[in-house]
């Protein structure tokens, strides 16, 4: 049995926004964004416009990702986490649940941020290789 296309819609301040449905976890996924098919997105996750979940990822439950995010390959992001716009996760980093991350932040391949954590806008984390895992540049 073949689903047809599903689509939801919400109005924010007269302008109506348009999701679909991701098929690996049924997370609402804006139309202009993109969520690899390997991807998990969990039935409450939001991915807003213009962002990027690449292969393997998984987004936890309430997870709200703003416009133009990107994260990346085997990236872990908890339940109730706040990606800021632009932010960009790398490959394989995890975000813990409760987290907020400030617009315009980058979290390195591989870096861990631990639950409940608050980075500020324009936050630099670095991979561990770089040697300073879990310390703003």
């Amino acid at each position: 049995m073949q689903m047809g296309k599903q689509f939801e819609e919400f109005e924010d301040g007269g302008v109506v926004l348009k999701y679909r449905r991701h098929s690996n976890g049924r997370g609402l996924i804006a139309m202009t964004a993109k969520a690899d098919p390997t991807a998990f997105v969990a039935p409450s996750a939001y991915v807003e416009a213009d962002s990027r979940i690449d292969r393997d990822a998984r987004i936890g439950e309430g997870t709200w990702i703003e416009r133009d995010v990107i994260v990346g390959r085997g990236a872990l992001v908890g339940a109730n986490v706040r990606l800021g716009a632009g932010t960009v996760v790398g490959p394989g980093a995890q975000i813990g649940s409760h987290s907020r991350v400030g617009a315009g932040s980058t979290i390195g391949a591989a870096a861990r941020i631990p639950h409940d954590s608050n980075l500020p806008a324009g936050s630099r984390i670095r991979s561990p290789q770089s040697g300073d895992l879990g310390r703003a540049a």
